[in-house]
């Protein structure tokens, strides 16, 4: 009386796009200009030239950095600029804003790497829980680049998802 269990999700055609193997795993920094101001209020160009010249970008390699300023203060644009010439050879990624937007920004690029071709006219599910927080506006992104070419896209898990989108028959 022994019947064979038969798994009906590892036998579907459902593609599971995991949006955590998406997240780079290079430490996230904070480059806070405030440190380079004179007085807690202005950016001396003389001083932080000197500082550009002389400062360890090296510390950075490999690593994920969001320039910003935390204070109130008058930091010329040109600074950020200057400050983005020496971490490109060395940062992974950086971005002028805080981590959450380096977080998105990584993500975006993550996911314009993502081959959609893959997905053309298939069941797609995208995985939703897992062991890692995903942004919300990565499955929203994901969402966007999806729709143009999944016939049907749904949320959770294979054995137990959330139907979102089916393409039309007559699409």
């Amino acid at each position: 009386m022994s019947e064979e269990i038969i798994n009906r999700v590892a036998q579907s055609a459902l593609v599971t796009l995991n949006l955590e193997e998406l997240i780079h795993p290079g430490e996230r920094i904070v480059y806070d200009i405030k440190e380079n101001l004179f007085q807690g209020l202005i950016l001396r160009e003389k001083d932080f030239r000197t500082f550009v010249k002389e400062h360890d970008w090296s510390q950075y390699a490999g690593k994920n950095i969001a320039i910003t300023c935390t204070v109130d203060a008058i930091v010329p644009t040109w600074a950020y600029m200057l400050l983005a010439v020496k971490l490109q050879n060395h940062a992974n990624y950086f971005v002028f804003g805080d981590l959450e937007a380096l977080e998105q920004a990584l993500f975006q690029e993550a996911i314009a790497k993502v081959d959609m071709e893959e997905y053309r006219d298939a069941k797609v599910v995208v995985k939703g829980c897992g062991s890692v927080p995903v942004p919300n506006y990565a499955y929203v992104e994901v969402m966007r680049k999806l729709l143009p070419v999944a016939a049907s896209i749904m949320y959770g898990e294979p054995c137990s998802t959330v139907p979102l989108y089916k393409k039309p028959k007559n699409a």
